[in-house]
Order: C-alpha cells, then structure tokens, then sequence
C-alpha cells in the first residue's frame, strides 16, 4: 500500500472526480511478532493485542489493566491534607454545623458539589449547596459568591473544583469566621493558600502518586476518609456514577486510579439508581435504553449537565442530579433539554462565523488561532473552540467580547500544551487559568491583536514547525484477516473506557468490498464485507462518496463499535477516512 499520508476525513465534504484517484491511506502494517505472542498468551485476537503492543503499556500489568478493579485504587494516606480535611468536615457533620458546599458551573463541579453535598447529607449533616455563576462573579470563588457563601450562615465552606487559585477570598473567609476545604485539581500557584485543608494532588507537596484525578474523584477520596474517620457504615460506591461522568466531562486522562473509577462508575450509572442522570441520558439517546459508554457520556449526557451554565444558573443542572423524585427529576430534565437546544443554535452560528473569520483574516497558516467577536456567547466558546480545534487540527482560541473585554476559551490537539503556550503570553493578558487540554483567558480589547500574535508564536515555538496531526485521520493498527469481527470488537471494548491518554482504537481495514450504499443527508451508510464477514458502516460527512464507491473494494480507517440500533449483536464501523485499495 502506498504510504501517502493524506487522507480523506470525515471533515472533508469534498469528493474526488473518481474513486481511483481517492489519496491513500497509510497503512501501519501487520501485527508484529510481540503482538502475536502477546495475544496468544492473555488469549487475545492479534487486532487487540497489536493496539497493546504498539501502545507500549508494560507488559507485566497489562492483565491487571485489562481488568481494573476498585481494589488496585492508590492508597490515599500520602494525599496532603486529607486528614485534616475529614477531621474538620466530620467536626461540623457531629456539631451540626451549617456546611457550604461551593462547585464551578462545569460538570467536574457540579457532579463535585452532588457528591459532597449527598456524602454530608448522608451522615446527618446541614449542607447548603452552591454552583459558580459564570454571568454574577465567573470562575472561581468570586466576591458574589463569598457573598452567597456568607448569607447561608454556614461555618465551614468546601469548594469543589474551585479554589486553587482564590486565595484573597479565601483569607476573607477566614476573616468572616469561615473554614475552608478547597477540593480541586487545577494548577498551583506558587503563593500558600490560606486554606484548613487544601486537597490537589498537583500540589507539590502532595505524596499522592497518581496524579490525574479530577475533582468529582478527588471528592469521592474524601467521603471514603470521612467514612472511615467517623466509623460509619457508608457504601461510597453509590457515587461513582458520578465520579465517571465527572471525570469523563473533564477530559481527565483515562488511565491509573480513573480508569478504575469510571469503569465502575459506567456500570452503577447503567443500573439506572441515580434518577436524574437516567433522564439525562434517555434526553440524549432518543429514548432508548442501552448500556452507556464513556462516549456516550462526553457526547450526550456531560454536555447537558454543562449547558444551563453556559446559558445562565448552573445550579438546574445540579438539581437535576440531587432530585430524588422520578417525576421531578423528569420535569427538572427537560428543563436542561431546552437549554441544551438553545445552546446548540448559538454553537451552530457561532462556528459558521469563527470559520469565516479564519477564511477572511488569511489565518489558515497560523499555528495557533485567536478568533474573537462581540457577537458570541461567553458560556459556548469553550465548545465552538474544541470544534474548531478538531475541524482544523491547531490549538485554537475563542474569544467573546464584551465592551472592552473578553472571556475565551482554548483547546488544543491531543498531546499539545495549551496552558504552556497561554502562559507564554501572560503580559498580554488580564488573566487566565486551566490545564494542558483546556483552559481559560481574560483579555483587554486592546490588547486581543497582540496575544493573538503572541500565541501563534508560542504555538509554533513549541510544534516547532511540526503540526498537530488533525484529530481521526491516521489508522492505528490493521484489523488482522485471521479475526473473527465480534472477538475483535469484545476485546476492544476491554480496552473501554476510552478517552483521554487512552484512545478508542482507529482501524485500517484494508479491502473492503462495499456492496451498497446510501446518502443520508450528506452522511455515507455502506454495506461492505471483509474476509467473508459482513459490515455495515457510517461515515459522517462523507456521503458525496455514496455512488463512487458502491461495488469497490476499498481501504477504510474506522472505530468498530457495537451495532445498538438492531440489538447489539453485530458489529458497524464508524468510518472516518476512505482509500483506494492500493494507492490506486
């Protein structure tokens, strides 16, 4: 096969005159002989093994990777302060003091701010909870919601996801008469916090090994430390339906401590216990029942949880996850499912226009995009920014101004340090804040000009010349002739879940004959066959293709899934790129 190296992607609606002149794939070649010992031995077929052994993983651990358990979670003994953080949340539990419990309006907050509030509420406390604002006080804990935290008349204060970086309200806290729990796992600033306990495993003083959790799992670390320290029969598992979803939403790495957790959280939320996520996810899956993943988690049910933040009070969302009632929480559902089409509109508009505006500035060339407008929502560029990042393969920017200054958020491909790249153009800005994956800015009008100029150097400083591979467009390993497609597809759901730092395996399936097809509203539905074994495939965006290679035998790369629709008993591909069969 030809070792060209541009593909045809799924965001790529333009078809070629025919098929024989369709850019070939790069194939990665068989499975080596490390592959085929390896399948042999844990009893593999060779495509899973191959993605195991090319991935690099220690082989002495791959079993126990396999198959993670709660049981292989890090002991929690070396996390700084979460000893003092229990003796002081148990102190107010059996004191019957009034508990504020303060989250960020993103779903690593909110399903934060549910645990700890229905941890507390567990053990008899008096908890009042709170959710960020992005529109009365923004990110963090801002002087309006130290206002909100001082009018409940509670004595303690525990933040969720927030607080890292808050120390002049935390200090004023202190001054009200108000401990503070800050739970949280953004980067540390140099300055000491002026908290009574501070829980990050980023902080360097922090023993805690693993240090990828995000804060809904950091929050569950700390219910297990309060069981444990007031002697009380509390099964702490109940919250790892949360824990998944807050961890997926995040885009946390999937490996280590959170692969554990939210393997085990998918299979607490698919027991349906928890009524407002169950709504949630029949909103996103048009009513039908099927087990959920943790795409089905980061494409369905996590961006409703964020969209009555992005448009307006994040706490309906937090509600939704605290209701108890099944009709309530089915009403409080549909609430967020307006949000969330609301929220969707202005998506669709805001990326017709940041793609125009890339069009017109002659900005394609650029390492690193900044694009801003009067125009655009605040609460959706986070979104219209990791679209755009994945269309168009940069780090990428959004900026929504506001008289004389805007609010954007960046996102960048995989591997790219976004926070690095921001934090080298720091002089250009009035603030910023997040992690390598996404993260935040606050910019002057004036200056919007300068730390476009500025990112777009520090991009290509560190590319160096060399730009992110475009999301989905290289094949990872060969699907082995020698497998049976549904032994392929049960072993790659082993590898699940699949995200960040753990990726779903992209398939080269190298000649495939298609035997119909279909255009459906611009979206290719083929029918093909491999090695005897029949397929049916989607490719999104790619149905311009329908007729010009109907009755080929082809090269696809493809995410093999599990064919829900008739009733999961067969196997489909989710097609992202086509090829010819030989670089003809």
């Amino acid at each position: 096969m030809s070792q060209a190296t541009n593909p045809v992607a799924a965001s790529d609606t333009s078809a070629p005159a025919a098929v024989d002149r369709l850019p070939a794939l790069v194939d990665p070649g068989p499975a080596s002989e490390a592959a085929v010992a390896l399948a042999r031995r844990l009893g593999l077929t060779f495509t899973a093994a191959d993605v195991l052994s090319r991935r690099g993983d220690d082989q002495s651990q791959l079993e126990r990777w396999l198959d993670p358990k709660l049981s292989h979670l890090t002991p929690p003994d070396a996390m700084a302060d979460l000893a003092v953080a229990s003796d002081r949340i148990a102190r107010a539990l059996r004191n019957r003091e009034r508990i504020a419990v303060f989250g960020d309006y993103d779903c690593d907050g909110i399903t934060s701010t549910a645990i700890v509030t229905e941890v507390c509420r567990a053990l008899g406390g008096e908890v009042v909870p709170l959710i960020a604002n992005r529109f009365q006080g923004g990110y963090g804990l801002s002087q309006q919601a130290l206002a909100r935290v001082q009018a409940s008349g509670a004595s303690l204060l525990i933040t969720c996801d927030v607080g890292s970086s808050d120390h002049e309200r935390i200090a004023a806290a202190l001054k009200l008469g108000i401990d503070t729990v800050v739970i949280d796992h953004h980067l540390v600033p140099d300055e000491p916090l002026p908290a009574l306990a501070f829980l990050n495993p980023q902080r360097p003083d922090c023993g805690f090994p693993y240090k990828g959790l995000a804060s809904c799992g950091l929050a569950l670390f700390v219910a297990a430390a309060l069981r444990k320290r007031m002697s009380v029969d509390l099964d702490v598992r109940r919250w790892l339906d949360l824990v998944a979803v807050g961890t997926i939403a995040d885009v946390a790495p999937l490996t280590g401590d959170n692969r554990a957790l939210v393997r085990a959280g998918l299979r607490y939320l698919n027991n349906g216990h928890r009524l407002g996520l169950r709504a949630l996810a029949m909103m996103g899956s048009s009513g039908k029942q099927r087990p959920m993943s943790a795409e089905d988690i980061a494409y369905q049910v996590a961006p409703r949880i964020n969209a009555p933040g992005r448009l307006g009070d994040a706490s309906l969302a937090l509600a939704v996850l605290l209701e108890q009632d099944a009709p309530k929480a089915w009403m409080l559902a549909e609430r967020v499912e307006q949000v969330t089409k609301q929220r969707r509109t202005l998506q669709r508009r805001i990326i017709g226009e940041a793609l125009a505006q890339v069009a017109s500035s002659g900005a394609d060339n650029a390492a690193g995009l900044v694009l801003a407008s009067p125009n655009w929502h605040a609460g959706v560029v986070g979104i219209v920014a990791g679209r755009l990042s994945d269309k168009l393969g940069k780090p990428t920017i959004i900026i929504a101004m506001d008289g004389d200054r805007g609010r954007g958020s960046g996102r960048a491909p995989a591997g790219f340090r976004l926070y690095d790249a921001i934090f080298a153009c720091k002089d250009k800005l009035v603030g910023f804040g997040g992690h390598q994956a996404a993260a935040g800015v606050d910019v002057a009008a004036t200056q919007v000009d300068a730390f476009r100029d500025a990112f777009a150097a520090a991009c290509t400083q560190q590319l160096n010349g060399a730009a992110p591979a475009p999301k989905g467009r290289q094949a990872e390993v060969r699907l082995d002739r020698r497998d049976e497609l549904m032994a392929v597809l049960a072993d790659l759901e082993r590898l699940e879940p699949c995200g960040q730092k753990n990726p779903a395996p992209r398939l080269l399936i190298h000649g495939a004959k298609v035997t119909r097809t279909r255009d459906i509203k611009g979206h290719l539905k083929v029918d093909l066959t491999f090695e005897g074994q029949p397929l049916s495939g989607f490719g999104p965006e790619l149905g311009g293709y329908a007729q010009r290679v109907l009755g080929r035998t082809l090269s696809l790369v493809a995410r093999l899934k599990r064919d829900h629709y008739n009733g999961g008993e067969s196997a489909e591909l989710l097609i992202e790129a086509i090829g010819p069969l030989d670089g003809g």
